[in-house]
């Protein structure tokens, strides 16, 4: 079903509270980017009130331009040399156990990014020796050098986005590619990390082509699934074409945990890293 406005089932009530403005403040003082901001994530403010964000590094400028993404695409400039700092202070000042990290692509860089990868792992470990960490990263043009070079880290998941289903990735994410994208995975995996992709649905997929990718997903390594409703950021960007009910979204958790996947976060206003020190904890549980 086609709906002309959000149904209900996406309607939010928008928490506050010195939660929120702490994170705020601590994010400006440090120079930070978060996705967050940059993604217009629809639980910002329910994460911020409790005092945790998903940070982005490299920048806020993406090389590429899904047609999906509100995170802006202009020419970035060079690597913050003090970043990594900059996000291990942030997390030692919100007293994180978890911490999430992602980046936007950066395809100018000629190891897409990865060198400052591993720098921000390490900075992040050594002054919060106790705090989990999640990367969430670009496909890195495939390259599995630059990725080994990030898991040299030692992050705790490895995340990387599978998006939306192979049919609409000439439409959706041009410059991408989804057997290059379950190479990622499958890399990481097959190195011993947990590895986590996540999905956004309402794109016109079908429940088939859903089905098949939590299959390629497991079978490329991924431990953890995320999926959600894709929401369009603006006029420019492509439209949504079904708003999901949450009975489908339930649908696509059972079938997500038949494949073998053994972490599934599946509703219409899950994204990437929602609740993502839970679903971490569900895999070790297992």
């Amino acid at each position: 079903m086609i709906y002309r406005n959000k149904p209900e089932w996406l309607k939010i009530k928008i928490p506050s509270g010195p939660g929120c403005l702490k994170v705020k403040n601590i994010i400006r003082e440090n120079h930070l980017h978060t996705v967050c901001d940059s993604a217009k994530c629809p639980n910002k403010e329910e994460c911020w009130s409790k005092q945790t964000a998903t940070f982005m590094i490299l920048g806020d400028n993406c090389t590429r331009n899904c047609r999906f993404c509100a995170v802006q695409s202009n020419l970035p400039l060079s690597p913050d040399p003090d970043e990594p700092a900059h996000i291990a202070q942030a997390v030692n000042l919100l007293n994180l156990n978890y911490a999430v990290i992602t980046c936007v692509t950066r395809d100018d860089l000629p190891d897409g990014g990865a060198d400052h990868w591993r720098k921000t792992i390490e900075a992040v470990r050594h002054l919060n020796p106790d705090c989990r960490i999640e990367v969430l990263i670009s496909d890195l043009n495939g390259n599995t050098d630059d990725l080994d070079c990030i898991l040299s880290a030692n992050p705790d998941v490895l995340g990387h986005n599978l998006e939306t289903v192979e049919r609409l990735y000439p439409l959706a994410r041009p410059q991408a590619n989804y057997e290059r994208s379950l190479r990622i995975l499958d890399h990481s995996s097959k190195k011993g990390f947990i590895t986590k992709t996540g999905i956004m649905i309402g794109l016109g997929e079908k429940e088939n082509e859903v089905v098949s990718l939590m299959k390629d997903a497991q079978l490329a390594g991924a431990d953890i699934l995320t999926i959600g409703q894709y929401l369009q950021p603006s006029k420019e960007h492509l439209s949504v074409i079904d708003y999901i009910k949450p009975s489908q979204f339930r649908t696509y958790e059972k079938n997500a945990r038949a494949v073998g996947l053994k972490s599934v976060m599946s509703s219409p206003l899950v994204r990437s890293s929602y609740r993502a020190e839970d679903c971490y904890h569900a895999v070790l549980q297992q």
